[in-house]
């Protein structure tokens, strides 16, 4: 949900503009484009070249389980520690941190399940010109200037590090004194000892107290220097009219950065990262979810790189490489002979370079595809999926970060939900409404209009003043409820809620110390720090039923506005100089606020029916790992037909970053649909694994039955298909969450070396045996259909139909018509007796289909 009218107070323009950029589509000014993000401004103007970083061969040590090894840059002197892993299963890592730096450099905690385990590294070669590792089933050679790793199989070539020279790891450093410091720091230093002469007899006063951890960056400092005197034979200290130079070319937005009214104060200085990846053989890339994008990843040279910057972008564009309200930091390559991921361990903002040699020419060049991450700050932490095949990779991601949690049946059910239903007059209609007209329903949703003043954890005296006898009405239909619970909270002193987190100090502050406050639905809103584990045990403790008033074991949870929004924050969202606890900035941990938000939740559900049943919690924003909570969802779409087409692409691109559990608003959040785009969503909805239709506030209302008997059939048609297949669904979703397989997946997954299938976006497996191609465009007559897998035999749900493969099948198609494959030799098992909900169908005989 995104901002929208009817809010007064000291923002009430702010809102306007908002306002007013919602009805027309998304407003570019109010987001960054590299050129405006100084780090990415920096980091881009690096060119390919000669790197000019060094590997110190003679510091390479080899531990039971790691390699250690210092790099330089020549131009700094600034030593540097890279770390290598052979990791069990396939995988290698790398990380790359300063060797002293003045403070700690952020390291991305929680999203590992655990510290995978690694192989015992060999030392094969060593010269003056390099070394070469055996790291498990691969070699990694080490070339040492410049600075280079290259990955192979025997002697296949798999990845290269540093190939292109665009390593750059800006070390933390003391803000250099500009010109005007110095004068006044001179004029100051002569009128002290001008008051000297005049003030002998009075004892100097002592010295301001020396900063907090001053003593300790002057000793790690001392360290570094000699550390560097120890590498550069005793090099000395760059000449003063060598740092004058330096001085003079530091870029503007180093220290300090505005964009529009805000400035970032950056207190630690340019600390950005950045790393390049060269994958020879591959001209096909994938992943790095969240943008409204086409499943393969185009090159960016001529544009902005990918950016990932969880925000709250209302009405997004597609096919744009615009940050949305999530970010999985993992690109996955695959070809006919191949397939790897890389996952760029890092939750700061960051953007990604996508070139490739091969991109709009022709001839026989042997194809090469070339990515470049960059990284606000942080450290270089990376891990290199080696496959070699396309489930391989998911299952090397899914063994780091984990797999989909299994969702309770109910939740793969259909979902009713709009910004908002009025009362619980108007919930009782709704749910009436779907017996009255035969239409299968597991869950009503409540947008933030139930709460008492947006007041989280409460209900509206006057709209839902009997919120427990509600959801026991409910609960005899065997029919479930979710609210919402936003991570921002009124600041008021009579909310009991606001009053503990402040009175705890749970709130993430400001530079200054303060509690941080922004501008959200309720008006003036703190953020709770969910980075502090107490934050979250607290969090988790709010959802138990005596907590929660009103709740019941049949309510569960919408984590929205998580990014977080705050509608009078830079870009929508929390000043980066914010600080959380440790005293790391919200730079650092900006992508995991989501991710820690939905796991709190998550934990709470758990908590409160003793581990017994499994949580719901659907999530805007998100991280890798937040697969372990929950489900996400593509956000504030649009009623079109491209952002129709364009939720296909996007489901599975999170499905490859291990968010199966995904699905789009249908008929999408903002304007109104008419009757063919409705229905051709509700069955393009249908299947995919998160069902919900979701409604903008301004919005004509357009449950099932509105739209005319004709249409109402058609939607009720589609509604029982998926109610007939969710025991395939929850089958699909056991697998993916023992195994790591999405769910809906890109059919180069199921058949990786079909060179056909590489760009196909608008048709998907679910699982390994249904092929669907939903309809997505408008006055289709026929779509059509590529059945691939040589040898395969694909059978025509509807008709029965067999079809060999590979070919390109021509479909007509009517107003009813969903085109479904079923795969020759699998087995679907449907329920096809027509219920309420999903939980009246236990009992339901099965029946399998075997073609």
């Amino acid at each position: 949900m995104a901002a929208a009218p009817g809010r007064r107070g000291p923002w009430a323009l702010a809102w306007g503009s908002l306002c007013l950029a919602a009805a027309l589509a998304v407003d570019r000014s109010n987001f960054k484009t590299c050129e405006q993000s100084a780090f990415c401004r920096r980091q881009r103007s690096l060119q390919p070249g000669r790197s000019p970083y060094r590997a110190l061969l003679q510091s390479l040590q080899l531990g039971p389980d790691s390699v250690t090894l210092q790099l330089v840059n020549e131009a700094n002197k600034v030593p540097l520690l890279l770390e290598l892993w052979g990791l069990q299963g396939n995988m290698t890592r790398l990380r790359i941190d300063e060797l002293n730096p003045l403070r700690p450099r952020f390291r991305v905690p929680d999203v590992l399940v655990a510290e995978p385990p690694a192989v015992q590294p060999a030392l094969t070669r060593r010269d003056e010109d390099g070394a070469e590792l055996a790291l498990g089933g691969h070699r990694l050679v080490v070339t040492a200037e410049p600075f280079r790793l290259d990955v192979l199989r025997g002697r296949e070539p798999l990845c290269s590090v540093n190939a292109r020279g665009l390593l750059l790891f800006e070390p933390l450093r003391p803000r250099r004194r500009s010109f005007s410091d110095k004068v006044s720091s001179s004029v100051g230093s002569l009128w002290d000892k001008i008051k000297s002469l005049f003030h002998r007899e009075t004892p100097k006063e002592p010295a301001a107290e020396e900063a907090p951890g001053a003593a300790e960056a002057s000793e790690e400092a001392a360290a570094a220097g000699a550390a560097e005197a120890a590498e550069t034979g005793g090099e000395s200290e760059k000449p003063e009219a060598a740092a004058d130079a330096d001085e003079a070319a530091e870029e503007p937005g180093s220290w300090e950065e505005t964009f529009k009214t805000h400035t970032d104060s950056k207190p630690h200085g340019p600390t950005s990262v950045g790393l390049d990846f060269s994958l020879p053989g591959f001209e096909h890339v994938y992943g790095i979810p969240e943008h409204a994008e086409s499943l393969r990843l185009r090159t960016t040279e001529a544009g902005d790189p990918y950016r990932l910057y969880n925000l709250d972008v209302f009405q997004y564009e597609v096919y744009n490489p615009m940050a949305l309200y999530g970010s999985v930091p993992l690109l996955l390559a695959h070809s006919a002979r191949r397939t790897l991921g890389i996952f760029w361990l890092n939750a700061a903002e960051t953007w990604v370079d996508i070139a490739s040699n091969t991109a709009g020419k022709g001839g026989g060049e042997t194809p090469q595809t070339d990515v470049r991450w960059m990284s606000e700050s942080g450290v270089i932490d990376v891990f290199l999926l080696l496959g070699p095949e396309p489930g391989a990779v998911t299952a090397q991601y899914a063994s780091l970060t984990g797999t989909q949690a299994l969702p309770p049946l109910f939740a793969l059910g259909y979902h009713q939900s709009r910004w908002n239903y009025n009362d619980e007059e108007d919930v009782a209609a709704v749910e009436r409404g779907f017996d009255e007209h035969d239409i299968p329903c597991d869950v009503i949703w409540l947008d933030i209009e139930h709460a008492d003043g947006k007041r989280y954890f409460t209900w509206d005296p006057s709209k839902f003043p009997q919120p427990r006898a509600m959801l026991q009405r409910l609960a005899a239909k065997k029919r479930k409820m979710v609210s919402i619970v936003d991570p921002h909270i009124k600041v008021d002193s009579g909310y009991r809620v606001h009053n503990e987190l402040r009175a705890r100090g749970f709130y993430v502050k400001t530079k200054d110390g303060s509690d941080y406050e922004g501008w959200c639905w309720p008006g003036s809103a703190a953020y709770p720090d969910f980075t502090d584990p107490a934050v979250r045990a607290w969090w988790a403790g709010m959802f138990a039923y005596e907590q929660y008033e009103g709740s019941a074991e049949n309510l569960f949870t919408w984590n929205d506005m998580n990014e977080p929004s705050v509608f009078s924050g830079p870009e929508v969202t929390m000043h980066k100089d914010a600080v959380h606890r440790g005293g790391w900035e919200h730079r650092d941990v900006h992508n995991l606020y989501g991710f820690y938000v939905q796991m709190a939740t998550a934990q709470g559900q758990l908590q409160r029916s003793g581990g017994r049943e499994r949580p719901f919690v659907l999530s805007r924003a998100f991280f890798a790992g937040s697969q372990r909570y929950g489900a996400v969802w593509t956000g504030d779409n649009a009623a079109e037909w491209d952002h129709l087409k364009i939720s296909i692409a996007m489901c599975l691109s999170m499905g490859l970053a291990g968010l199966s559990f995904c699905g789009a608003d249908v008929g999408g959040f903002f304007k109104n649909p008419d009757a063919e785009l409705l229905v051709r969503w509700y069955q393009a909805g249908a299947y995919q694994p998160f069902f919900r239709a979701h409604a903008h506030l301004d919005t004509v209302r357009r449950e099932p039955w509105l739209f005319g008997p004709e249409n109402t059939a058609l939607i009720r048609a589609a509604v029982r298909q998926r109610y007939a297949l969710l025991p395939f669904w929850y089958t699909a979703f056991y697998r993916c969450h023992r195994h790591g397989q999405p769910v809906m997946r890109p059919l180069w997954m199921e058949f990786p070396d079909d060179v056909a299938t590489f760009a196909i976006d608008d048709q998907y497996m679910i699982d390994r045996a249904l092929l669907v191609h939903p309809v997505t465009e408008q006055g289709a007559r026929g779509v059509h259909v590529y059945l691939p897998g040589a040898a395969e035999v694909w059978y025509d749900v509807a008709s029965r139909q067999k079809h060999h493969a590979p070919q390109t099948l021509y479909v007509p198609v009517t107003m009813s018509s969903v085109p479904v494959f079923q795969r020759g030799g699998t087995v679907v098992p449907r329920q096809e007796r027509a219920r309420r909900s999903a939980e009246c169908m236990r009992g339901d005989p099965f029946t399998l289909y075997v073609p």
